[in-house]
């Protein structure tokens, strides 16, 4: 990593642990108080009003950035933490990949996850039934078919990355 990237990271970082702080909040409300007491000493006029818009807009501006660089980095090592337990758990590794997927693929996904927690409190629910057995028959094949479509969608979309890849590595060639 260059000096840049690492002074510019120590900065981000700083300025989002101190930013995020009881005093940062105090110190930006007095720094209003402030700007609303002189309100008369200066008549309230256009340049008064400049001096708070025109600063917190620049506040503003460059805290996204910061916060961005901040928020961007916990994203990936929280992901890569995800993947690690993923891997090392008896969880289906093709889950891994699901942050290729496009929006329609991830919802589609999300459903058929809300459909086997959904099944899983029925079954709770329904667990004291004479028909038990074959209720959760029943709902065991439908989860089933949830994992499998699934691993249908992750699947599709892992080939349809890789067709992406190759098709850029081709352009590029």
């Amino acid at each position: 990593m260059s000096k840049l990237s690492q002074a510019f990271r120590n900065f981000a970082e700083a300025t989002a642990r101190y930013s995020g702080k009881p005093v940062a909040f105090l110190l930006a409300a007095l720094v209003v108080v402030v700007w609303a007491a002189t309100g008369p000493l200066f008549g309230f006029g256009d340049t008064w009003q400049l001096v708070i818009n025109t600063g917190t807009t620049i506040v503003t501006f460059l805290m996204v950035f910061l916060i961005q660089n901040s928020q961007n980095r916990d994203s990936a090592a929280l992901q890569i933490k995800l993947d690690e337990l993923i891997r090392t758990s008896r969880s289906r590794n093709s889950i891994l990949g699901v942050d290729e997927l496009d929006e329609d693929a991830l919802e589609r996904i999300r459903e058929n996850y809300r459909k086997l927690a959904h099944n899983k409190e029925e079954e709770a629910r329904q667990s004291h039934h004479a028909n038990r057995r074959t209720r959760r028959e029943d709902e065991s094949e439908e989860a089933c078919e949830e994992v499998k479509e699934i691993d249908r969608e992750l699947a599709k979309a892992s080939a349809d990355h890789a067709d992406t890849d190759a098709a850029a590595k081709d352009g590029k060639g």
